[in-house]
């Protein structure tokens, strides 16, 4: 006896429930400006370990590698993911942390620092990025202008 494959395949309803299904399997990234619940991605691909605290009534994800690179991811009170930092041996993976803001972060360090400097700031609309430092000794920061909470202080991003 067949598989009833066809008319699953027919009805829209089917499809809906596929399409939905995959989305919500899809690997989320505690990206800029994603959400809290991204955050054991991170800590599972730095194959780090998370310690949460609260500073000036925000939620900050610590995430601890065993090379010893910290990185803190700072949520607004809705849970997004507005600003983060890093320091450590070495660079985290600026790509899964900036997520969708990467491709514009990436074309100003092209356009502005072509051959790669020991210091490096990007100011765009939407994202701001500032690191430095020389071989085991990196840190940085980055956020979106947008989503820093009224009346946080960039200078407690440390």
């Amino acid at each position: 006896m067949p598989f009833p494959t066809r008319s699953l395949i027919r009805s829209p309803g089917a499809w809906l429930a596929l399409l939905a299904l995959t989305l919500t399997a899809a690997p989320a990234f505690a990206t800029l400006g994603g959400g809290v619940a991204s955050i054991e991605t991170d800590r599972a691909r730095l194959e780090g370990r998370v310690q949460v605290t609260t500073l000036a009534g925000l939620t900050v994800h610590e995430i601890t590698t065993p090379a010893g690179t910290r990185v803190r991811e700072y949520l607004t009170p809705d849970g997004a993911v507005f600003a983060f930092t890093w320091r450590g041996p070495f660079i985290p993976d600026l790509r899964q942390l900036l997520g969708t803001y990467y491709a514009q972060y990436a074309h100003a360090v092209q356009e502005t620092h072509p051959t790669g400097r020991r210091h490096l700031s990007i100011r765009l609309p939407g994202v701001v990025v500032e690191s430095s430092g020389h071989m085991r000794a990196f840190s940085g920061r980055a956020w979106d202008p947008a989503l820093v909470p009224p009346g946080f202080s960039l200078s407690n991003l440390n």
